[in-house]
C-alpha cells in the first residue's frame, strides 16, 4: 500500500520528464506483485502466482510500448519533455 501510494504521489509530483512520470507505473505494479503473492502464501492457494506472472507480461508490454513511443516522439520532436508535448494538440 505504500510503495502504490508513494508511486502516485510521484506521478503527481514529477511532471517534468516523461520518462521519469513513468517510472513510478512500474513500481505500482511491482506492489500490486507484492500484493499477490503475499496472499498467494498466506491463503496457501496457487492463483496469487498466476496473476503475478500475469502482472509481470503486461509490465513487460507495457515497457516495450512505452518505449516505442518515447524514441518516435523523441524522433519527430527533438525532446521529450512535457511541455513541449503538449503543443501537440489539435
Amino acid at each position: 500500500m505504500i510503495i502504490s501510494i508513494s508511486g502516485i504521489r510521484r506521478i503527481l509530483l514529477n511532471r517534468r520528464n516523461i520518462p521519469i512520470m513513468s517510472m513510478p507505473i512500474e513500481s505500482m505494479l511491482l506492489a500490486v506483485n507484492s500484493n499477490f503473492l503475499v496472499f498467494c502464501v498466506s491463503s496457501d492457494d496457487m492463483m496469487g502466482q498466476s496473476f503475478a506472472s500475469l502482472v509481470l507480461t503486461v509490465a513487460a508490454a507495457e515497457s516495450a510500448i512505452r518505449l516505442a513511443i518515447f524514441l518516435i516522439t523523441f524522433r519527430v520532436r527533438g525532446t521529450i519533455v512535457v511541455e513541449s508535448i503538449n503543443s501537440i494538440q489539435g
